[in-house]
């Protein structure tokens, strides 16, 4: 960590920082406070079904007042800290939802398995690492040969095909884990999963920024990283709950099909992507 530190500083920033750009402070706090109040509404529903939804209204009415604060920014000829016109473009808007579906996916199958093997099978932390070598194996062989598959295939093939192989090891999760007891039975449906968010992850972040002209590169990227640590955030929290909710008695089975349904909702996001060529297809 400290080689890495130490050779960041000699890397010189293409951008250098404007001391005169004002920061928007106040939407700072108010995205991040909306945010915050709606997962932690989530992981509330376990203990109180009346904090929880204060807490998730709570969330929304926060958020809704960041949105009217920047618009307010906008009106009076002042830069906020998100521009709404981010949100006006359809393939960028669908690209993201498919980007938020992904690490909540992610996040939630990883959290879901650990704790499922360590808490009820009672496995160790090296034995449950080891299983999750499958995963990390397919993420690797997909995001190898993302660049060979992005000259053959469209971003939309690659993003719908991605969804399909990840939804497809959810469910060979869920079936595997019943009629076999044995700790390799979770090895299929993660190496599915890996392959599977491995031939997504970099298309899905290809269409929301290709979206948008080079100028505008800072703000998407920008929005694009806060929507895939919110769908981190979500699928975490959501896994959790259910899991602490039910965890000897059906949890494992109901955290495993919620996030298969978000893998569809992502699958349904990636359909209504536009069709396009690959990035070596010819020109008609």
């Amino acid at each position: 960590m400290a080689l890495i530190l130490l050779l960041t500083r000699t890397l010189e920033d293409p951008l250098p920082p404007d001391p005169d750009r004002p920061f928007d402070a106040v939407g700072a706090v108010l995205s991040a406070a909306g945010l915050v109040l709606l997962v932690t509404g989530i992981l509330a529903a376990d203990d109180n079904v009346w904090l929880m939804t204060g807490l998730l209204a709570a969330g929304a009415a926060v958020l809704a007042g960041f949105f009217g604060w920047i618009r307010r920014l906008e009106r009076a000829g002042r830069e906020p800290l998100l521009a709404t016109s981010l949100f006006r473009d359809r393939v960028s808007n669908l690209g993201l939802v498919t980007q938020n579906a992904q690490w909540l996916v992610l996040m939630g199958v990883s959290f879901t398995v650990g704790a499922y093997l360590q808490v009820v099978r009672g496995y160790s932390a090296i034995a449950t690492g080891g299983v999750f070598t499958a995963a990390t194996l397919g993420l690797l062989a997909s995001s190898l040969g993302a660049e060979r598959l992005a000259k053959r295939w469209s971003q939309r093939t690659l993003i719908v095909t991605g969804f399909a192989t990840t939804t497809a090891g959810i469910l060979v999760l869920l079936l595997l884990v019943r009629a076999v007891d044995d700790i390799w039975a979770f090895t299929p449906g993660l190496l599915l999963i890996g392959l599977g968010l491995g031939l997504m992850l970099t298309p899905s972040v290809n269409v929301v920024q290709s979206a948008f002209p080079d100028s505008r590169q800072g703000e998407i990227s920008g929005l694009s990283r806060s929507v895939s640590n919110l769908g981190s955030s979500l699928g975490t929290a959501i896994a959790g709950t259910i899991l602490v909710a039910e965890l000897t008695n059906g949890g494992y089975a109901a955290a495993m099909i919620a996030l298969a349904v978000f893998g569809v909702v992502g699958l349904g996001a990636a359909l209504l992507l536009p069709h396009d060529r690959p990035a070596g297809a010819p020109d008609r």
